[in-house]
């Protein structure tokens, strides 16, 4: 029969919330016994493991929250069928130095380069950095902020991307914008100018960017804002898809 002190114990750890605390402290008390080892040490070692496995539930709570479509870092990236990319880049915004200065990065490239996997690792890396991220597509976006406006909670979606750290708009140029959607993302955008990081990628260059906004002077308006303080991922190569198809069929 479990004796009371320990149950007083668990249920003060539940209450406390220090589940680690409750999970461990048995088997690290025998352990730190065997070792020899005093108060002191056992305590330090049971609340670094608590630390440990907190910061891993915060970080899962924060890539949960960034909605990322799947969780892809730049350590599983072939850098090398991209000639164009240059590895050192992206692997020093992996420090996420860029999201505190409140920096831009835009990768350009024709599709499957690997654009989103890179946004996504950047993603990932900003995650684990203890930042707020939000990803999305610019489709679902626009999509998005439509809905709001036409159920009067607009103000409350700009709020929430205003107050990420590093908001993913990935596939712009896919599917041109109406008046209204190209709008409403410039306002995103507007908003989050020397304020919060955006990454976005885009199969098209800059100067077909106005096939996406339909006006030349609301596509100005925008470029202005996002490459004022940016980095520029050029992704010019031939689609990691299409190279394993080829794969496939030999």
């Amino acid at each position: 029969m479990t004796d009371t002190p320990q149950v007083l114990l668990q249920h003060h750890l539940k209450k406390l919330r220090l589940p680690t605390f409750n999970s461990e402290y048995d088997k690290l008390a025998r352990q730190c016994a065997a070792e020899n080892k005093d108060h002191v040490q056992y305590l330090l070692r049971l609340c670094e493991l608590e630390l440990i496995e907190r910061e891993r539930r915060m970080i899962e709570r924060r890539i949960k929250a960034a909605k990322f479509p799947a969780t892809k870092s730049l350590d599983s990236f072939d850098f090398k069928v991209i000639a164009s990319l240059n590895k050192t880049l992206p692997m020093e915004l992996a420090r996420c130095a860029f999201v505190e200065r409140r920096e831009n990065v835009i990768a350009l490239g024709p599709s499957g380069t690997g654009k989103t996997h890179v946004a996504l690792g950047l993603g990932l890396a900003a995650c684990q950095k203890g930042l707020k991220v939000r990803c999305t597509t610019a489709a679902a976006l626009v999509h998005e902020l439509i809905e709001a406006a036409d159920e009067r909670r607009l103000q409350r979606i700009q709020k929430l991307l205003a107050s990420q750290d590093l908001l993913i708009i990935d596939e712009l140029g896919f599917v041109p914008l109406s008046k209204t959607g190209a709008e409403l993302l410039f306002e995103v955008i507007s908003q989050r100018y020397e304020r919060g990081s955006i990454i976005i990628t885009s199969n098209l260059p800059f100067d077909e960017w106005t096939e996406v906004f339909g006006s030349e002077r609301l596509t100005g308006a925008i470029l202005d804002r996002l490459t004022h303080h940016v980095h520029i991922l050029e992704m010019n190569g031939e689609s990691f898809r299409l190279r394993q198809s080829r794969k496939a069929q030999n």
